[in-house]
């Protein structure tokens, strides 16, 4: 498992030349504006009840924001009120919190008033330490877990679903220093363990797709690179060759998301006519006008058909944004079997927006995405729920795969 390093564009940024100093942008102008954007393009403001939760949020603040430094706290503060991980800043500072779930490797949820690790990403620095599913998180960062969720700007967080978004921030850690955590493992022994940041892990070198083949299935494990513009060529090549008697598309660390130009290659690879995808929708314009306006997103042949090829796809936590779109559009095109606990829940399609005296980018889930029968993929449940997708036998069995050469009528590996 390898981690991509973000860069970190803002960092340099504070430093303003003397012509720039000479027309200082109206940094609270932005702050204003912001709070206007989210009024008019979130298209999920239905989960608050239709208002917005940055007004009024814990460091949200307009008269506070006069320089660069105070604005992009001020926008950190809003987005994370937000309790959103699809809405981000395109801005960042060495001390900004990492991305869940791109740089994060723990998935931790609110249950039972206790904030519990409900899956850990496989190959990280959290699993090779030993952290598994189940244990709790006691402190972050040398706090009480309960008062470093409430010290979190962008609250209150005063729901089980807010609190475990705010926890997951926390896991993340700011960008530039390890993560410090006191967790209580199966036993309730407390086990004081420090993680390095994601953004610090050093990468290696992966294939976009690792292909494997046993006994005429193949098994196609995408390495985070549903964005990288060399992957229509990396999924010819996958797909050439012999015809397989079955596909496993292993979708479980596609955390960053991408394009669905690469999701629409790999589907019509699979189709021998034009098939429904997914559908979108804009609620505002419904808001605004009391007219809706949704569409359904088709997906066309391409190349060598692969159509009747049984497909199982496997996905989980580490599943994100197009990982997700994928995940359901295979199900609907190719009838795929879809084996995964639940997934990143990354919400709609994001657009980008520019602040416009700063300049700076801010991106917000804007459409509603669904499954063509109508499910919104947040909601979607696979055909063959788990807890975890990565969830290991004694010895280190993926079990997960192991049921995907089940469902194609094969022995397990």
């Amino acid at each position: 498992m390898t981690f991509q390093n973000a860069s970190l564009i803002l960092s340099g940024a504070f430093l303003l030349s003397a012509s720039a100093i000479a027309q200082t942008p109206d940094y609270r102008a932005d702050a204003l504006y912001l709070l206007d954007l989210i009024d008019a393009e979130y298209a999920y403001a239905h989960r608050f009840d239709g208002r917005n939760p940055a007004r009024g949020a814990q460091g949200v603040d307009p008269d506070s924001v006069t320089d660069p430094s105070s604005l992009l706290r001020f926008a950190e503060c809003a987005v994370n009120a937000l309790q959103d991980h699809h809405a981000v800043l395109g801005v960042s500072s060495p001390r900004s919190y990492g991305l869940t779930p791109s740089f994060n490797d723990l998935w931790v949820e609110f249950r039972d008033d206790v904030y519990v690790v409900t899956d850990v990403r496989a190959g990280s620095p959290a699993q090779a330490v030993g952290v598994t599913p189940g244990w709790r998180i006691a402190s972050v960062a040398g706090l009480p877990i309960e008062e470093a969720v409430e010290g979190l700007c962008g609250g209150p967080y005063d729901t089980g679903a807010g609190k475990g978004f705010a926890a997951r921030v926390l896991a993340a850690g700011p960008r530039d220093q390890a993560r410090d955590f006191v967790f209580l493992d199966a036993d309730g022994q407390a086990q004081a363990l420090s993680l390095p940041n994601l953004y610090q892990v050093e990468t290696e070198d992966r294939p976009l797709i690792s292909v494997t083949e046993h006994e005429g299935v193949r098994v196609l494990r995408f390495n985070d690179s549903l964005g990288n513009g060399d992957l229509i060529a990396a999924i010819d090549e996958a797909l050439s060759g012999a015809r397989p008697d079955g596909l496993i598309i292993d979708l479980r660390d596609t955390p960053s998301g991408g394009d669905t130009l690469y999701a629409r290659a790999l589907m019509g690879r699979l189709i021998d006519d034009a098939k429904a995808y997914q559908r979108h929708a804009l609620p505002q314009i419904e808001r605004d006008t009391g007219v809706a306006r949704q569409w359904v997103e088709e997906v066309l042949p391409r190349g060598d058909s692969l159509a009747g090829v049984p497909v199982v796809v496997l996905a989980g936590r580490w599943t994100g944004s197009m990982g997700e779109g994928l995940t359901l559009g295979l199900d609907a095109v190719a009838d795929a079997v879809t084996i995964a606990a639940p997934m990143a829940g990354l919400l709609g399609a994001i657009y980008d927006y520019d602040l416009p005296h700063s300049g700076w980018t801010v991106k917000l889930p804007t459409e509603t995405l669904y499954h063509v029968d109508g499910t919104p993929r947040e909601a979607y449940r696979a055909d063959i729920g788990l807890e975890s997708a990565d969830v290991r036998g004694p010895n280190g069995e993926d079990l997960a795969l192991e049921r995907a050469f089940e469902a194609l009528g094969m022995e397990s590996r």
